[in-house]
């Protein structure tokens, strides 16, 4: 009987597990390039993947952007706070499917790069 109850717990967590949300996770993006880019599963606390935009209110060109897991409760809000003395408006859009919030990575400014340089390259032999 005790390896009855074993086998049902770990078949719970299995499907606990299993039913985690996986989003992309971008800690810091500027100019709409994210930097270090990576999937990550969200925990049972968090149901929701988000793309946030910070935008110092001084500046008003600059804005940072951010990707991940969010608690449900905080998504289509609008939060203004000060950071070292320069007030900020972060905004917060979600999605519930895994890999909604889809980032860009550096990956594909650095392809397109490299094929630019290939071709200059090439471009040099004609």
């Amino acid at each position: 009987m005790n390896n009855f109850w074993k086998g049902v717990i770990v078949l719970c967590a299995s499907i606990a597990a299993a039913h985690c949300l996986t989003c992309r996770q971008c800690p810091i993006g500027i100019f709409g390039t994210c930097i270090l880019s990576n999937q990550v599963t969200c925990n049972n606390a968090t149901d929701a993947c988000f793309i946030g935009e910070a935008q110092f209110n001084a500046t008003g060109a600059i804005s940072l952007h951010t990707r991940g897991c969010l608690d449900v409760d905080l998504c289509n809000k609008t939060l203004t706070g000060n950071l070292f003395g320069a007030s900020y408006t972060s905004s917060f859009k979600c999605c519930q499917a895994n890999l909604c919030n889809g980032a860009t990575s550096v990956q594909l400014p650095l392809t397109v790069a490299l094929g630019a340089a290939i071709l200059s390259s090439l471009w040099g032999f004609w």
